[in-house]
């Protein structure tokens, strides 16, 4: 299976935002910086069978942004498995259990969830340091996901997806 978490573009500071903190929205420039990591996404002819996004604003915001650009929005859903503070083992099960097992999925969510989710996938354990940036995109080719022997494809900032618009 091919994994590709898409940490959420960015969003209103903490103190900024009067709400709680699961209705922080898409700065305008978060905004624009999701939609070229998406243009560069579609340059990678990157697709998906699944586009996955944590159902917290600032995370779906940028879910839809790269769903529309890259024409997948009837493969978007919401899951709660991406909230931040879900454990990685049961997102990993969660991933397991998807059916039918996508070949390529993208997750779009928090950090520093991701951060421990790719470590895991990887080497299953939680312990490898991995910095996503805001709008940051990872490739991992993990079988099955969680069996801690996956492969690291790539990680980009979005500073390195803008160079490729």
């Amino acid at each position: 299976m091919e994994i590709y978490l898409l940490r959420h573009g960015i969003a209103a500071e903490r103190g900024s935002h009067t709400g709680p903190d699961e209705e922080r929205a898409l700065t305008a420039e978060g905004v624009r910086k999701v939609r070229r990591v998406a243009q560069a996404m579609r340059v990678m002819r990157l697709s998906f069978d699944s586009v996955f996004s944590s159902p917290l604003v600032r995370a779906l915001e940028t879910a839809e942004l790269v769903a529309k650009s890259l024409r997948l929005k009837k493969r978007l859903r919401v899951t709660e498995h991406l909230v931040p503070g879900t454990p990685t083992g049961t997102q990993i099960a969660w991933l397991r259990s998807l059916r039918p097992a996508p070949g390529s999925v993208l997750l779009v969510g928090h950090e520093p969830n991701f951060s421990e989710l790719a470590s895991r996938l990887l080497t299953g354990q939680e312990r490898l340091a991995i910095e996503f940036k805001k709008a940051g995109l990872c490739k991992i080719t993990a079988e099955p996901p969680g069996s801690g022997h996956g492969t690291l494809e790539w990680l980009l900032t979005p500073r390195q997806m803008e160079l490729m618009r």
